[in-house]
């Protein structure tokens, strides 16, 4: 990934692309790792596009809550007290 792309995006969209590549490899490496589960290109595609869809958006749904609690309490505690 080209490093200035990188630079422009916000910090929960690189914890939810960071999750979904972490996803994507273990869920490849578990496939791998089972001979019970065919290793062919469609069940590939499906674990990876299951495994790290969710986990890239649910990390991506976390780090935004927490970015705008952030920056709530810090609105607040810049406020004058009511």
């Amino acid at each position: 990934m080209d490093k200035n792309v990188w630079s422009r995006l916000s910090g929960p969209v690189k914890v939810g692309l960071t999750f979904f590549l972490i996803a994507v490899v273990l869920s490849v490496v578990g496939i791998l790792r089972n001979p019970d589960i065919p290793a062919n290109p469609q069940s590939i595609l499906i674990a990876t596009a299951i495994s790290g869809l969710t986990w890239g958006l649910i990390a991506w749904a976390i780090a935004t809550a927490a970015l705008d609690v952030e920056e709530e309490i810090e609105e607040r505690d810049g406020a004058p007290l009511e």
